[in-house]
């Protein structure tokens, strides 16, 4: 009985004097990280310069970056003094624990110039605005919208779902098909029996349509029109349709696109011809 009665003792000695203060570091931290957010997302609002070529769509999105990882790094941060805080209290050595953290980075050095590369790439990556979050990019043949970024590495989801998680450090190239606007690129086939001039003014045609309709004008920043023939194929002459639209939207509007085309060619009998193949056989005597 005596010996539960000193454990109780000991246990409500030890709680009062470093458990409270351990609470109250959790809680303090929390609170801090939590207002920290709110601060660094009011700054970034206020601090970022508006780019006249960006949209309020464009513009939110650079922010949401920066505010996602600003956030992100200083919370890290925070719950790693926390941490050291909360051994003190538990009367762990935190010297030591530095100390053999040092002498394991020296050991990793080789492993840890690739963080450092990553780290630096990613800095350069966020300071020049090269994409942001909610930007469809490739690095080199992988391409996803952009869901995450954080100092180390972007995290990309394509079409079919997948997510890929990719290093800064490894990224040599980067596309960005959504910045700033987008466009329409499109190659249409024609049979070599078409009008040509009738040809272009229905295309024309299709695309001021669009580009008026109510449910696709803001989309749509320069109508879609002919540009040029593009080229001269063995079953068809190649038309070019360029057009400007919002960011992330030119894959929408080319899809309605083609739509409406294949209507107002069925109907003003513009051919879209299957590739043909002319066999020549020889008979014998």
């Amino acid at each position: 009985m005596f010996e539960i009665t000193n454990i109780r003792y000991i246990v409500t000695n030890w709680f009062i004097a470093h458990g409270l203060k351990i609470a109250a570091i959790i809680l303090f931290t929390y609170i801090l990280k939590r207002f920290s957010a709110l601060f660094i997302e009011k700054t970034v609002r206020t601090a970022v310069v508006s780019d006249h070529f960006l949209s309020k769509e464009a513009e939110k999105k650079r922010e949401d970056t920066l505010i996602r990882i600003f956030t992100g790094t200083f919370g890290i941060l925070l719950w790693l003094v926390a941490g050291m805080m909360i051994l003190q209290e538990m009367s762990i050595a935190i010297g030591p624990l530095l100390a053999a953290a040092g002498i394991a980075g020296l050991a990793f050095g080789f492993g840890g110039q690739y963080l450092i590369r990553d780290l630096i790439s990613g800095l350069f990556i966020i300071m020049e605005n090269q994409y942001r979050v909610g930007d469809v990019v490739c690095f080199d043949k992988t391409c996803g919208l952009v869901e995450d970024i954080t100092l180390r590495m972007t995290t990309l989801r394509d079409l079919d779902g997948t997510v890929h998680h990719i290093p800064h450090g490894e990224v040599t190239k980067v596309s960005n098909l959504t910045k700033y606007y987008a466009r329409v690129n499109l190659n249409i086939g024609i049979s070599y029996n078409s009008n040509l001039e009738k040809v272009i003014k229905v295309v024309n045609r299709v695309g001021s349509d669009l580009a008026q309709d109510k449910e696709w004008k803001d989309l749509i920043i320069k109508a879609p029109q002919f540009l040029r023939v593009d080229d001269f194929a063995d079953s068809a002459i190649i038309i070019k349709i360029l057009g400007e639209t919002k960011p992330i939207k030119q894959w929408d509007v080319t899809g309605e696109l083609r739509k409406r085309l294949k209507i107002a060619f069925d109907k003003e009998g513009i051919e879209i011809p299957f590739p043909q193949r002319v066999i020549h056989s020889s008979s014998k005597a």
